[in-house]
Order: C-alpha cells, then structure tokens, then sequence
C-alpha cells in the first residue's frame, strides 16, 4: 500500500500550526519574566501548566477516539491552540497567563491523538517513513515558533501575539473542508474493529510500553530544556541579543524537523529500536561540543543535535503503536501526551537548578539526559512477538 502524501501533507499543516505554539511558549517566558517580574522556577511553572494540560488530556482523548472516532477536533483544536496562546501577550496578570496557556495547551492535546490517528492509515507499508511527513509538521512548526514569536514580540511588542491567531483560523477552514475524506478510511477501520475482540495486552507489552515512555519522557525533556535554556543562557547569562538565541532555538528544531525526515526512512531499513538507540548515544558527544563552540560553528554542531535527537519523534508513536496495534489512539496520546506533558516537568526542575547553581549547570544537566534514555531504550522489547497480547 502506498503512501497518501495529499492527505498527510493536509494533516501535516494542522501539525504545523497547532504546534507553533509548543515552541513560541519557550521563546516568550524571558519576556514574560521581565514584564512580571519572576524567577526562573515560577517562568518554568507557566510551561508546567501547559505541558501538564496536554499530558493529562492528550491520552483521555486517545482513549475516547478509540472508543469512538471524533475527527471534528482536527479543524478545531489548531484554532483553540493559537486561541489561546494568541491571548498571552495581553494578559498583565500571572494567573490569567495560565489560563490562556493552559487553553493553547488543551488545542494541542486535542489534535494529536486524533491527527496521529488519522495519519496511520495513510501512511502505506512503509510506517515511520509515512508518520516522518505528518509529524514533520509539528517539528517545523515548534522550529518556527521562537522565531514567529520573537518576530512578532520585538516588532509590535508583547501584545504582537494577537497576530498567532491567523493561522489557526486559515487552518481551521482548511480542515473543516477536508474532514468528510479524512475521516473515511478511519470510520472504516473502527467499524471493522467492533465486530472484533480486543485482547488484553500482556505483560510484555505493558512493560515495554512504560519503558518507552520513559524514553519519550527524558527525549522531550532534553530537547525542551534545550529550547528553554538557550534563550535564558544567552539573554540572561551571557547578556546576548534575543533574535540571536531565538535563531539558535530555531536552527536547532528546523534541523529536527529534516533529521525527521530523514531518519525515519533510515529507521524503516536499520530497524525501528536500532535507529533510536543509535540517534540517543550520538546527541551526548555533540552537546558537549556544541557547548564548546561559538558563532556559526555553534549552529552547526547545535543544528546536527537537533537533527540526530528528534529524528526519533514520529518513530517513537509507530512503536508504541506497534506495541498497542488495537489501541492506536491511546497510543498515540501516551507518546505525544508525555512527550510534551513531562517536558514541562524537567524544565520546571531545571529552573530550580538554574536558581540554586546557575544556568550553566542546568545546561550541563541536559547533557546527560540522552544518556540515561539510551540505557531505558536497551530494555525495550521491540518489535513485539506475534504470541504478544495472546
């Protein structure tokens, strides 16, 4: 079966737009911090509440999609994604920031599960291959978020992020039109699947499923504290321009969205756990380089980090839903949900790092995280044996 690009690059710009604001979030909290006067663990909580949102909802939304398709959140979840987030540089005061943080965090948690869903079954024979062109979508769209948002921010002021609203209506439209065909071949399936017994999951699989959200867990909360702590490192530590540390921020998540691109085809001929371990061993030694660089080298080396740690994102949702074949929905929000959800936490526990040991520390901390994912992904039982779920 081959690979429907038509659908998956519609899907893909949904991606994009409701996850320009995963990465417009990061690049914003130095101003927020400034106008509110806060420190770096109560700036890191702003992300917390987000996160936490679409980790929380994003597997309720998979478990409800499997129970019944709702394809109608694909053309409305990017709407209340930029809605919500649109809002933030208007609001003067800290609790109703987390408010219209926590609404763009619902949007997100609402479109993937369904989105990754969907995605599945156009994805052909050739599964990380077809997933790398939806999820490449949200890649970019976190990629161009610091710049969109700094762009905006530095030219009209904080209250620029009304302009983040555009996208999400355009896009809204876009699906709204294209849901009736989108939504087919998934009816289709869960019509089928209800003249079926779903089997238990064994023991196997419980297993490795935890073990590969671990993986996803420490994955999201190196390349968040990443996309955090640079800005924090190079506005506030090194006294740097914010363009500068937000076109850093950016070439390291474009390079992520290509190195999505290209290692998932790579993942399909090398084997799935094969790629991710090797993409996990190889980010350590290039941090450390990066942090030992500067000007065009350090976006270089920064750039091949990005490339080489999020080249696994779309790879991690086929595996687990390899794992979960029944429960593609569920499947799905768990990867996506911790993978965002729990990145909020680190970056919360970074900035009590930051606080007590300074920010250098917390950067150095960030390095070793790939390292402990790598050990995680070793136990992965994958690909699963046929006898599993029996």
């Amino acid at each position: 079966m081959k690979i429907n690009k038509k659908a998956l690059a519609i899907l893909s710009a949904g991606h994009l737009v409701t996850d320009v604001n995963q990465g417009a979030l990061p690049a914003l909290l130095p101003f927020f911090k400034e106008v509110m006067n806060l420190s770096y663990t109560t700036a890191g909580i702003i992300l917390l509440f987000g996160n936490l949102t679409s980790s929380v909802i994003q597997p309720a939304f998979g478990i409800l999609s499997d129970k019944r398709p709702i394809g109608w959140l694909l053309p409305l979840a990017p709407f209340i994604a930029c809605l919500g987030m649109s809002l933030t540089g208007l609001i003067p005061n800290y609790y109703l920031l987390l408010i219209c943080v926590i609404v763009s965090g619902f949007g997100v948690a609402s479109f993937h599960p369904e989105g990754f869903k969907t995605a599945h079954f156009f994805t052909g024979d050739k599964k990380a291959t077809g997933m790398s062109i939806f999820a490449v979508g949200g890649s970019l769209g976190i990629a161009l978020g610091p710049v969109w948002a700094l762009t905006l921010v530095t030219s009209l002021g904080l209250k620029g992020t009304l302009v983040m609203i555009g996208p999400g209506i355009l896009m809204a439209v876009i699906l709204f039109f294209s849901i009736s065909w989108l939504t087919t071949p998934v009816w289709s399936a869960f019509t089928r699947a209800k003249k079926e017994t779903k089997k238990p999951l064994s023991k196997s699989q419980k297993i490795s499923l935890l073990l590969l959200i671990s993986v996803v867990t420490v994955r999201s909360w190196t390349q968040l504290g990443l996309v955090s702590y640079i800005p924090f490192y190079y506005i506030d530590y090194l006294k740097g321009d914010p363009l500068y540390a937000g076109k850093l921020v950016s070439t390291f998540l474009m390079a992520g969205a290509l190195g999505t691109l290209i290692g998932s085809p790579l993942a399909d001929r090398w084997g799935h756990k094969n790629f991710l371990l090797i993409s996990l061993i190889l980010t350590f030694p290039i941090l450390l380089l990066f942090y030992n660089t500067s000007g065009l080298i350090a976006f270089v080396v920064l750039g091949i980090a990005g490339m080489v740690l999020i080249s696994s994102f779309a790879l991690t949702t086929v595996m687990a839903q390899g794992l979960l074949p029944q429960h593609l929905g569920m499947a799905s929000g768990l990867m996506v949900g911790f993978a965002i959800g729990t990145g909020g936490i680190g970056v919360t526990l970074l900035g009590t790092i930051a606080d007590i040991w300074g920010v250098p520390m917390a950067m150095k901390t960030i390095f070793v995280l790939p390292l402990i994912a790598f050990g995680l992904a070793l136990l992965v039982k994958y690909p699963p044996k046929k006898k599993d779920g029996e």
